[in-house]
């Protein structure tokens, strides 16, 4: 049974839609402790989405459902083992690609590629998902969605339209309404897919699924909006050919490094961040497991988690805090087509 200060790592498998879960060790190896079945019988497609509330004490997962929509299911985090017991499910208005939790704990955020939409859900005093409460169109194929540090902006991706949204978010009810200008641009036919917050929340940068690069944009934190475009770089490895296809982004908790999956050469893109100003200076791009849509960075900073839809596996690799460079820890079997990462250090 793992610690009670043990990191838990969980990994949602699409097309056999279950939940791996992993123990990680300190010294950044994985033990399997469970697989838990989502929905019975399976309905394979699209992405297994996950998200956990910000007092980790529970895991929200988001997985098709029917052909017409996805499904929120709400588990409760059990310590010290950190495996997971289902409290409900509340079927969504769309199919969704991704979900997230507000700053506060007390509503879920979704995005539906499908359908061009974000949608505002009731979080329970329980935890479990509630109600719809609102509906917002957006531009063709929204695609991400995130509040700002101060819980006082929604920043969501439309790919098809390349932009992205910004809307003043109501803590106390949910709302969200478009700010001045409801978006910015992000370069022709780039395709923009996720996005993260710097550490400090000075700086937001944009990971383009369609041409591979990354943008980085400041961020106004005492109006809480988003300011031109500072720098345009790329996660596409050196002598790169083929069509890019860029998917996860993430950053280590101290903020010194950031990190890029690409999923048609099979590499993560590992960058010195800037404090002072923002801007990426490229490390190194390292390979990884095949087809990485999905990775995690553990809550120390010390170990990068990258799964591969191909390869049905997650990888441990050690970030080497005074370079960034990754190494190889171990590579460990999960669920079939797995589509995201989360990493918990339990309560």
């Amino acid at each position: 049974m793992p610690s009670a200060t043990a990191v838990v790592v969980y990994v949602g498998n699409s097309d056999t839609q279950d939940i791996s879960v992993f123990e990680l060790g300190a010294e950044g190896t994985l033990a399997p402790r469970a697989t838990l079945a989502v929905q019975q019988p399976v309905h394979p497609g699209r992405s297994m989405l996950m998200a956990t509330s910000p007092d980790r004490k529970f895991l929200y997962a988001g997985f098709l459902s029917d052909d017409a929509h996805s499904t929120a299911a709400t588990y409760a985090i059990e310590p010290p083992s950190g495996l997971l017991s289902l409290l409900g499910k509340v079927q969504l208005p769309d199919i969704m690609s991704y979900l997230s939790v507000d700053r506060s704990g007390r509503f879920l955020l979704t995005a539906s590629y499908a359908g061009d939409k974000v949608v505002v859900n009731a979080i329970r005093a329980d935890g479990t998902v509630g109600k719809t409460l609102q509906v917002r169109p957006t531009a063709p194929k929204a695609h991400c969605i995130l509040t700002d540090p101060s819980n006082r902006t929604v920043l969501h991706t439309a790919l098809g339209g390349d932009v992205i949204c910004q809307d003043r978010f109501d803590a106390d009810t949910g709302a969200l309404v478009p700010l001045d200008p409801p978006a910015i641009g992000v370069k022709a036919k780039a395709g923009p897919q996720f996005l993260i917050f710097s550490r400090d929340g000075r700086f937001v940068y944009v990971i383009n699924e369609l041409d591979g690069s990354l943008d980085v944009f400041p961020f106004d934190t005492v109006h809480a909006t988003l300011q031109p475009k500072s720098q345009a770089t790329t996660v596409l490895p050196a002598g790169f050919s083929g069509r890019p296809w860029a998917a996860d982004i993430h950053m280590t908790p101290d903020g010194r490094y950031l990190y890029g999956s690409e999923r048609t050469s099979s590499t993560l893109a590992a960058f010195r961040v800037d404090p002072t100003n923002g801007t990426l200076t490229a490390i190194e791009s390292f390979p990884t497991v095949r087809q990485p849509r999905a990775f995690s960075i553990d809550p120390s900073g010390k170990f990068l988690l990258s799964s591969g839809q191909l390869s049905n596996s997650i990888m441990s690799y050690s970030i080497d805090a005074d370079s960034g460079r990754l190494d190889a820890i171990g590579e460990y079997p999960v669920g079939k087509n797995p589509t995201w990462v989360e990493s918990v250090q339990l309560p």
